[in-house]
C-alpha cells in the first residue's frame, strides 16, 4: 500500500469517526431523591436497631447525600461512602464483588483499586436498566445486613425510579 493510499484511508476513517460522534445523554440521581434514599435507608436500619450511615452517590461516584444515624460510629462515614463509590463505579453490588474477589484469583487485585471497598452494603441505584447512582451503608453488624438496609431504602423510593 502506498503512503498516499494509506493517508487517504486514515482520513476516511477519521471522518467516519467524527461523523458518528455525538453528545452523550446520561441520567443521574437528583439531590432530592438522594436525600430521600439516604433517609429511608437509615430508617430501615433503625427499625432493626442498627445505627448506620447511608451515603448516596451519583453515577460518577460523587457524594449527593449522606445521613448518619445517632450513635453511628465515625468509621461508618468512610465505609458507606467507599461502598457507594465502589458500587457506582463497578455498576454492581459490592457483596457480589467481594465474593468474586475471594473466589477468583484474577479478581483478587480489585481490593487494591484506590477508593474501592469490597464489603457488602453497596447497591447500585437503577432507573430501568441504567445505573444512575449507588447507595452505601456502613454500621450494621455485617455487610449482608448493610445490604438489606440499602435494598429496603431502594424499595421505599422504587416508584420514583421508573
Amino acid at each position: 500500500m502506498s503512503k498516499m493510499t494509506l493517508a487517504a484511508a486514515c482520513l476516511v476513517l477519521a471522518g467516519t469517526a467524527a461523523a458518528g460522534a455525538q453528545v452523550l445523554q446520561e441520567r443521574n440521581i437528583s439531590s432530592a431523591l438522594a436525600v430521600e434514599l439516604a433517609q429511608a435507608t437509615v430508617a430501615a436500619c433503625a427499625a432493626k436497631n442498627f445505627a448506620v450511615t447511608a451515603t448516596v452517590v451519583d453515577r460518577a461516584g460523587i457524594v449527593r447525600a449522606m445521613v448518619r444515624a445517632d450513635r453511628a460510629g465515625p468509621h461508618t462515614i468512610d465505609a458507606s461512602r467507599a461502598k457507594a463509590f465502589t458500587s457506582a463505579s463497578a455498576r454492581g453490588n459490592t457483596s457480589a464483588m467481594a465474593e468474586t474477589a475471594a473466589n477468583n484469583a484474577g479478581a483478587r487485585n480489585l481490593v487494591h483499586i484506590q477508593g474501592f471497598l469490597l464489603l457488602g452494603g453497596g447497591v447500585p441505584v437503577r432507573a430501568g436498566e441504567e445505573v444512575i447512582g449507588a447507595v452505601g451503608v456502613g454500621g450494621a453488624p455485617g455487610g449482608h445486613l448493610d445490604e438489606e438496609c440499602a435494598n429496603a431504602g431502594l424499595q421505599a423510593i422504587a416508584a420514583k425510579l421508573r
